[in-house]
């Protein structure tokens, strides 16, 4: 636990100097947290926080703070109510470990409540009402164990109301989410609040019947007022089609994992749409130590350049500037640049490096993390794995960049619906980032196979249809848009990213090229193309089944990635869609790929070879069958008689939904 506390206090002190601050070593770790919210706010019209200085001890003296009566500076309550602050909340307000109080009211702070913040086990009061808070309500903020009193009315904030509020073992006083922007039904488990809490959910978009369990039947319709679409007691408004026994949820075939998980449980006790406030500041928590690191590795090299766990962060003050023209650059002694591949994309790099984040995913190719901005739409960071450059002299370094430069710039050129959009990159001698539009989906692996974007309900065929026809378009795509012919050369289920509408967007387009060729230049010449079947293989044995055989045989691994070998890999994804089994889960021991045209071969049953959950749908049967037909097409074992990209997808195409 000291080692925690220490590192925590870490981080926040590398995050003060980032913002360009000498803060006094005597200051302790809730005065660093603080600072942290200081320098959050952009506007402070009223002074308010004029006495937090870093040349004191503790914040016990500072404006709107109270600390524990004997406990040695620790911040028991922050109250600034009404003073027009104008900012963000940081996830540094979760080191405030001793915290019983946080009132902000009437004041301006925006984007996302901190994740973060459902790590304050004592807060028994949160106050963030009349604000511009927007996004969800932390989905863990069911942890704040303490919580007596919630109010987060008057924001912005969307999204479903949390199941876990309802949960909150002390919720004694006011719960009140009044005035945002909710959708959707309430859930039964509000059932499960005490009758005590005054509960007021006016003022938002809900939909549906008013459940009939427990403290809601207790309510005034008061508490429901200035939501068109709700329906029942203690509303004057009768529900269309009316169920006998409106506690017998309905089945939800939709693709929201949250709202089927909501319908159908039993009440329990939970209340407090602090749950985007506490996810909110987890986020940020983590995203701050991860860049906090990723700056910490570039001045202490030598330190922790290897450690893909540690997350620190390094003062970058001064070393980058952004200028305004059409490819925003910053170059620097050290050879940094950082260009935004579109005059769309308006974040600059120190907003990027402060804003919230957590990690998404992990490869030997690099960690991707999705970061949540103050203002705008969150982004993906794919953060490039490759040894440190090292000390090839001064021109060796500029060439590195240069090619560094010259392949992002292809990747960024590729411009389709159905493939993930570069945004913008950033190059140092030892950090390589790429950012792109974050997709809220997850992959296509995750809605066939499980995982933490899953549906409970199984994808349906004709959305299965729609992404593989989809991905099918984009690798055409990058197959002809250029003269050089690109290939893509690890396309996996995983690598087909699927947006809010379940739209298919081919990642990864491009990274092995720029992985290989930052570490030796005999990989970088290894291929011509953006893509290698290294790639592939280097994933493990689940990656080696999308591999072509020609690319399997000795030297085949280092040999260069073939638009034959992206449809080979592309006819697996056809399979995995088809049979909702995994590349390696054939019978027998065999591969997906050999299992599947074996049972073709010997004419079995399609009901023993089609995925369970698509049996019901009739209809789908000779559309299912077609798809069948092209995997198998693409998955000669001769590359030469399998057909190009863009016939795979004019094939699919033909195939209707």
């Amino acid at each position: 636990m000291a080692a925690a506390a220490r590192a925590a206090a870490v981080a926040v002190v590398v995050v003060v100097v980032v913002l360009g601050v000498e803060v006094a070593a005597a200051l302790n770790t809730d005065g660093l947290a603080l600072l942290a919210l200081k320098f959050a706010v952009s506007e402070d019209p009223n002074g308010a926080l004029s006495t937090w200085r870093d040349a004191d001890n503790d914040p016990c003296g500072w404006s709107g703070v109270t600390c524990v009566d004997g406990g040695g500076g620790r911040v028991a309550g922050v109250e600034l109510a009404n003073f027009s602050l104008a900012g963000y909340l940081p996830s540094e307000l979760s080191l405030l470990s001793e915290l019983v109080t946080l009132s902000l009211p009437y004041n301006q702070l925006a984007g996302q409540i901190p994740v973060a913040i459902t790590a304050l086990q004592k807060l028994a009061a949160l106050d963030l009402a009349h604000n511009l808070l927007s996004g969800q309500v932390p989905a863990g903020i069911g942890r704040l164990v303490s919580l007596s009193r919630l109010d987060l009315s008057s924001n912005q904030l969307n999204g479903s109301l949390p199941p876990a509020i309802a949960g909150l073992p002390r919720l004694s006083g006011v719960l009140n989410l009044s005035y945002n922007h909710f959708t959707g039904g309430i859930p039964p488990e509000f059932g499960g609040i005490p009758v005590a809490v005054s509960l007021d959910l006016r003022g938002n978009d809900l939909a549906g019947e008013i459940p009939q369990v427990g403290s809601l039947v207790n309510q005034g319709p008061t508490a429901f007022d200035d939501n068109p679409r709700l329906c029942g007691f203690p509303l004057k408004v009768e529900c269309a089609g009316e169920k006998e026994d409106p506690r017998i949820p309905e089945a939800n075939g939709g693709m929201n994992p949250g709202a089927a998980a909501a319908v159908g449980r039993p009440p329990r006790r939970r209340s407090s749409p602090t749950v985007p406030v506490l996810a909110a500041i987890v986020v940020v928590a983590i995203v701050a130590g991860v860049i906090l690191q990723w700056q910490c590795r570039r001045r202490c090299a030598a330190a922790t350049a290897r450690d893909e766990e540690k997350e620190s962060a390094k003062d970058k003050s001064g070393a980058v500037t952004l200028a305004g023209s059409e490819e925003r650059r910053s170059g620097g002694e050290e050879g940094e640049v950082f260009v935004a591949v579109d005059d769309g994309f308006g974040m600059e790099l120190e907003e990027l490096l402060r804003a919230s984040a957590f990690v998404v995913g992990k490869s030997r190719g690099g960690i991707v993390y999705r970061v949540v901005p103050g203002h705008g739409p969150a982004v993906a960071v794919r953060r490039l794995s490759e040894p440190d450059d090292g000390d090839g002299g001064s021109d060796s370094g500029w060439r590195r960049r240069r090619a560094f430069e010259t392949e992002a710039a292809a990747i960024g050129r590729a411009r389709h619906p159905n493939v993930a959009r570069l945004r913008a990159y950033y190059y140092a001698p030892d950090e390589k980032l790429l950012i792109y539009d974050y997709l809220s989906n997850g992959s296509l692996h995750s809605a066939l196979h499980g995982g933490p974007t899953a549906s409970p309900t199984p994808l349906p065929w004709s959305m299965r249809l729609s992404i593989v026809q989809g991905a099918a378009r984009g690798l055409a795509y990058l197959h002809e848009c250029s003269p050089r012919r690109y290939v893509h050369g690890c396309i996996k289920s995983s690598k087909i990213l699927l947006d809010d509408e379940l739209r298919a967007h081919v990642s990864g387009f491009g990274l092995a090229r720029l992985v290989a060729g930052g570490a030796h230049k005999a990989a970088a010449a290894q291929s011509k193309k953006l893509g290698g079947a290294a790639c592939a293989l280097r994933g493990g044995g689940g990656a080696l089944a999308y591999v072509a055989p020609e690319l399997r045989t000795p030297g085949g691994a280092a040999a260069a990635a073939t638009q034959k070998g992206d449809v080979f890999a592309l006819g697996v994804v056809l399979l995995e869609a088809v049979t909702g089994r995994e590349p390696t889960e054939g019978e027998g021991g065999l591969e997906l790929e050999a299992w599947v045209r074996r049972a073709f071969k010997e004419e079995r049953p399609l009901s023993e070879v089609v995925d369970p959950t698509l049996l019901g749908e009739v209809h789908a049967k000779k559309q299912v069958l077609a798809v069948f037909h092209v995997a198998l097409g693409c998955t000669e074992p001769d590359a030469e008689l399998r057909p190009r990209m863009r016939a795979v997808a004019e094939s699919l195409d033909r195939i209707n939904a």
